[in-house]
């Protein structure tokens, strides 16, 4: 199964991502936009790991402290469109702590340098005359309770992420 370790959003998050989704639409972007549901803040990618049971264990024992984030910025990676986070030194000093969790458990995962971003349009193609208007995220923060252990499937529409578990455990 194809597993990630992510941030998931609370209302105000996910609202304001919403309207700038939809403002970038408007301006004439076209792509395939992250649904509401899979909009998130991938932390550590495992990918193909059969053993959900073993990560859970890892992911376990890290330590965490809540923390905040907002939006900043947009930015794009080749045709890939993506919202920033401000406030993001907790985020990685989180980062850090799973991945080395997760190496002391002996689990893969990608070892690419953390870079936080919220992806937003997949093979994103501007239509308009002249370049993409300037679009900016609403103003949005939120207070970072938790993190999940996530599977991703994919589906008759599209990716379905699922929790498979909240850390620090409710």
């Amino acid at each position: 199964m194809r597993l990630f370790v992510a941030i998931r959003f609370d209302n105000s998050i996910i609202e304001a991502l919403e309207e700038l989704q939809a403002d970038l639409s408007q301006s004439g972007l076209r792509g395939h936009y992250t649904r509401t549901e899979n909009l998130h803040l991938t932390l550590a990618f495992i990918g193909e790991y059969g053993d959900a049971a073993a990560v859970q264990e890892a992911l376990a024992g890290v330590e965490f402290r809540p923390f905040s984030i907002a939006l900043q910025g947009i930015g794009r990676f080749g045709d890939l469109y993506w919202a920033g986070i401000r406030d993001g030194e907790e985020a990685e000093k989180l980062v850090k702590r799973i991945r080395r969790a997760l190496a002391d458990a002996g689990i893969p995962f990608d070892r690419k340098r953390f870079s936080p971003h919220i992806t937003l349009v997949r093979k994103a193609e501007y239509r308009g005359s002249g370049a993409l208007p300037e679009v900016i995220p609403p103003e949005a923060s939120m207070q970072v309770q938790g993190f999940s252990l996530m599977r991703s499937e994919r589906g008759r529409n599209g990716m379905i992420y699922t929790e498979l578990a909240r850390f620090p455990e409710d």
